[in-house]
């Protein structure tokens, strides 16, 4: 025979805090303006973009995306492993995630680099006006979700987040998943999709 509490329920609730979700919701909303403007500038000029983004290493694109999902991972487990109350762990996986979003920032440094020597910048076409625009504007993301992780990062080895008080950690790990999801988007719309 079950008890009553046995058979309660715990209501489900949304991770991380309301206003977190307000905020990833209007970031959201302007990256979906940025990319409906991309498939629209698209759709007038096929053989521009086509021809920009042949002059774009698909490899990069991938070695970005494998580390930034990577890293979004290791977050997850940190995020995890605080449920578990196991702080110390959680620290480290989110060191772990920093250091690979670390290498998301070099290899899109790299990038822009050697776009640059090789004279395309915004100003090239509206190939490059947009793709500078959206990976502009996704990488300053990117550096606020590495802020985000090593805040998270010191606040386990602090012992501030553990098996009851984990709200700030969820929320913080939830904008560095929009910063995955939109990259997700990203590459094959810039990188490959004619």
């Amino acid at each position: 025979m079950s008890t009553s509490a046995e058979t309660a329920i715990t209501p489900r609730r949304l991770p991380g805090d309301l206003a977190m979700w307000f905020f990833i919701l209007a970031e959201l909303s302007v990256f979906a303006l940025l990319i409906l403007a991309f498939a629209v500038a698209q759709m007038l000029h096929p053989q521009m973009f086509s021809e920009g983004r042949q002059l774009l290493d698909r490899s990069t694109g991938l070695a970005m995306t494998l580390s930034l999902l990577t890293a979004g991972l290791f977050a997850a487990l940190a995020q995890e492993q605080v449920r578990q109350d196991r702080p110390g762990r959680g620290a480290l996986f989110l060191s772990v995630a920093l250091l690979l979003a670390c290498g998301y920032v070099g290899i899109k440094l790299t990038e822009y680099a050697h776009l640059l020597a090789s004279g395309l910048g915004m100003e090239h076409n509206t190939f490059f006006t947009l793709y500078w625009i959206l990976t502009a504007f996704h990488f300053l993301h990117v550096l606020l979700g590495m802020v985000i992780l090593g805040w998270l990062a010191e606040g386990c080895r602090r012992r501030r987040y553990d098996s009851q008080r984990y709200s700030g950690l969820e929320s913080g790990v939830l904008y560095w998943h929009m910063v995955d999801l939109v990259w997700v988007l990203l590459f094959p719309l810039v990188y490959i999709l004619d």
